[in-house]
C-alpha cells in the first residue's frame, strides 16, 4: 500500500464528489458507508481508516519521573462484499477518514459526522507512475534486478533487516557512489554484507533502480485485498516519534501492553481500553556512554538517547515481572509493573543480550547475539548461566573469543567495518530468537548459521539441528510443541517436529511470490493460530495450522516494518512498526498495532 495522492488532488476529488452529489447525509444511528467504483460496480475490501479532528493531549513531566499521555487512537476497517461498511459505534463524533484500495485513487474526507450515511465512488488509477509510486516494497523489490539471485537474496537477508528495501526512500535516485557510502554506513550499524556484494551492488542498485522508476509499467500488483477483510477491525495509538524504534513488545496479563523504544531506553505501559500510556525511562549507569559497549556503532546517527538499548520483553508466569534485555550492555532489567520500579541484574560475559523469554521455573532464557551464547537467569539464586554455542569453523571460534576486543577497537575508531566477510558471515553466527516450548525445553535460531538448537532445561545440553532453509530468525512453539520458524530472506516460514525431525515448509501468501522478509511470528497456541510479520509488504498474515489456510490483513500506514507478535486471551494480535529510521514510516509516526477479527 503506497502514500497515495498529494493533498489539492484529494480536496479536488472530493469536491468533484460532493457537486456531484455521490455523498449524502440523513439521519442514523451509524456510521454507514457504501463504496463503488466508477462504473457502479459494488467495492469490498476498500480501507476505511477514520481519525478524531480533536488532537490528542499529552501529560508530561520532566525530572527523571515517568511521562504521561493519552494516545488518540486511528481505526480501521474494511467494507464487505457489497461494498458496505456500518459502524454501529463510531469512535468518535467527528471524524477524518480516509478510503484506500489497491489500484484506486485515495480519497480523504474532513469533519465527517460519526452518524453520517455516505455513498462514495473511488476512481481506478490508470496512470503508470501514481499506480507503481501506490505499491508496497516488496512489488518493487520483487523486480530489481542484482543481475544475481544469489546475490539478490543475500542482500535481502543482510539489508532488509532493519527497514524495507523497496520503499520510497530506498528507491530514490543514488549515484553508485552514494550507494557506496550507504552500504558502508550500514556495515557500521551491524550488516554483514559480504565484501564481494559491497563491492558489486553500488552500480546495480543504482542502476536497477533507475530503470524501475523509468519504467513504471514493470511494477506489479501487490497482494489482492480479499472479500474476507470485511469485520476485521484495527486500531493503531500512535507512540513516539520520528526518531524512535519500537523494537519488540509484550501484552501483559495485567490487560496493559508494553513496548520498547530501543533508540530512547524508554518502556511504554499504554492501557488499550483508555489510550492512556506511561513513559518509564530505563535506568543507566554514570559512567554509561551513549551507544553503550557498542558506542561506536551509532555515532553516525543523527539523534538517539540510548545507554541501554532496550530490545526484547518476557513476563515472568510467577509475578508478572517484565524482564528486558539491554543490548548495549551485560545486564537484564526487571520492572515491576504494580510499583513502576526497576531493578538491574548485571553479568560479566557475552555481548548483545537480544531475544528473552521466562519459563515455569522462575528462570529467564535469552541469546547473546555477538558471542554465540545462550544466557539463563535462575531467579532464585540470581545466578547466570551461560551454554556456549559451536562455532562453524577456525575463523568463527577466533572472531567469538575476541568479539570484546574488537568492539574496544571500533570504539576507538578503527574502521573495522572494512574488515572482510565472507558469504557465510563466518565469525557472527548470530543466535537471535528464543523459545520455551510446553515442555520446557528452550529452542534458539542462528540467523547466518542456518540452524537451530535445544537446550536441556535440566542439564544445558545441546542439540544442533541444521535448517534446509536460509536465516532462521524468530521461532515459536505450538501447543504440541512443534516449533514455527521465519525464513527471513526466503518468504517462508517452517514448521519443526521435534519427535520426527521433519521440517514443512508453508510460503506466504504475498504477491508477488517470495517477496516477503518475515522477521518474526507468534502462535496463538489456544486457536492454533501462526501470526507472521509481513516486513516487506506493510501486512500480517495468519496461518491457520488445522486448515492450512492465510489470511492476508494489509496494515493502515504504508512503509510499516514490523519485528514481533503478541496474542492476548480474547485473540487479538499485536505488532508495532518498528522501522529504523521511523521516519519511514507514513507520517513518520510509530505506532502500536491491535488487529481484531480474524477468524480461526
Amino acid at each position: 500500500m503506497g502514500l497515495g495522492q498529494p493533498a489539492e488532488h484529494h480536496q479536488r476529488r472530493l469536491w468533484a464528489l460532493l457537486a456531484l452529489g455521490l455523498a449524502c447525509c440523513s439521519p442514523a444511528t451509524a456510521l454507514e458507508l457504501k463504496l463503488t467504483g466508477a462504473d457502479g460496480t459494488e467495492l469490498p475490501a476498500v480501507m476505511v481508516r477514520a481519525w478524531s479532528t480533536a488532537p490528542a493531549v499529552g501529560e508530561h513531566s520532566g525530572n527523571g519521573t515517568p511521562l504521561r499521555g493519552r494516545a488518540q487512537p486511528e481505526h480501521a476497517w474494511f467494507t464487505d462484499a457489497h461494498g458496505l461498511l456500518r459502524i454501529a459505534k463510531p469512535p468518535f463524533a467527528d471524524l477524518r477518514l480516509q478510503l484506500r484500495r489497491p489500484g484506486y485513487r485515495t480519497l480523504n474526507l474532513d469533519r465527517v459526522r460519526g452518524d453520517a450515511y455516505l455513498e462514495l465512488r473511488l476512481e481506478p488509477e490508470s496512470d503508470p507512475a501514481a499506480l507503481a509510486a501506490s505499491r508496497p516494497a516488496n512489488a518493487w523489490f520483487s523486480q530489481l534486478d542484482l543481475g544475481d539471485a544469489t546475490l539478490k537474496k543475500h542482500f535481502a537477508l543482510q539489508c532488509a533487516f532493519c527497514h524495507q528495501q523497496g520503499n520510497a526512500f530506498l528507491r530514490r535516485e543514488r549515484s553508485a557512489d552514494q550507494w557506496h557510502g550507504a552500504i558502508a554506513r550500514m556495515i557500521t550499524y551491524g550488516s554483514r554484507l559480504a565484501s564481494a556484494a559491497q563491492d558489486a551492488l553500488p552500480e546495480r542498485l543504482s542502476r536497477g533502480y533507475r530503470e524501475l522508476r523509468e519504467h513504471p509499467q514493470r511494477i506489479p500488483a501487490g497482494t489482492p485485498w480479499s472479500q474476507d477483510l470485511a469485520g476485521i477491525a484495527i486500531t493503531e495509538w500512535p507512540i513516539g516519534d520520528a526518531m524512535s524504534q519500537m523494537h519488540d513488545l509484550l501484552a501483559h496479563s495485567n490487560g496493559k501492553v508494553y513496548v520498547g523504544d530501543n533508540l530512547k531506553d524508554d518502556l511504554y505501559e499504554i492501557d488499550p481500553v483508555s489510550g492512556g500510556y506511561t513513559i518509564y525511562k530505563l535506568p543507566h549507569d554514570p559512567g554509561d556512554d551513549p551507544g553503550g559497549l557498542l558506542a561506536a556503532r551509532l555515532r553516525s546517527f543523527p539523534q538517539h538517547e540510548t545507554y541501554v538499548g532496550l530490545h526484547s520483553l518476557a513476563e515472568s508466569p510467577a509475578d508478572g515481572h517484565i524482564f528486558m534485555t539491554c543490548s548495549l550492555q551485560r545486564r537484564l532489567i526487571e520492572f515491576a509493573p504494580e510499583s513502576g520500579t526497576f531493578i538491574v541484574h548485571r553479568f560479566n560475559e557475552g555481548y548483545y543480550p537480544h531475544t528473552i523469554r521466562a519459563d515455569a521455573r522462575n528462570r529467564v532464557w535469552f541469546t547473546l547475539a555477538l558471542s554465540n551464547q545462550v544466557a539463563m537467569l535462575d531467579r532464585r539464586s540470581g545466578r547466570f548461566a551461560f551454554v556456549d554455542l559451536p562455532p562453524r569453523n577456525l575463523r568463527e571460534r577466533i572472531t567469538v573469543a575476541l568479539v570484546g576486543v574488537i568492539l574496544r577497537l571500533a570504539d576507538w575508531g578503527l574502521p573495522l567495518n572494512r574488515l572482510p566477510i565472507d558469504w557465510q558471515s563466518s565469525g557472527l553466527p548470530l543466535p537471535y530468537g528464543v523459545e520455551v516450548a510446553p515442555d520446557g525445553a528452550v529452542w534458539f535460531a542462528r540467523l547466518y548459521a542456518d540452524d537451530i538448537g535445544r537446550i536441556d532445561p535440566q542439564t544445558l545440553a545441546l542439540t544442533m539441528v541444521p535448517t534446509p532453509f536460509a536465516g532462521p530468525r524468530r521461532l515459536r512453539a505450538d501447543a504440541d510443541g512443534n516449533l514455527w520458524i521465519a525464513a527471513f530472506p526466503e518468504s517462508a516460514i517452517a514448521r519443526y517436529d521435534p519427535r520426527s525431525g521433519s521440517f514443512t515448509r508453508h510460503e506466504l501468501p504475498v504477491q508477488p511470490t517470495g517477496s516477503e522478509t518475515p522477521y518474526s511470528l507468534n502462535v496463538d497456541r489456544a486457536r492454533g493460530i501462526v501470526w507472521v510479520n509481513g516486513n516487506q509488504s506493510d501486512s500480517v498474515m495468519a496461518f491457520d495450522i488445522a486448515r492450512q489456510t492465510w489470511h492476508f490483513v494489509p496494515l493502515p500506514r504504508a512503509v510499516s516494518f514490523t519485528r514481533d507478535v503478541e496474542i492476548t486471551a480474547d485473540g487479538a494480535a499485536w505488532t508495532s512498526t518498528s522501522n529504523f529510521p521511523s521516519w519511514h514510516t507514513e507520517g513518520g509516526q510509530p505506532t502500536l498495532i491491535r488487529i481484531e477479527g480474524v477468524a480461526p
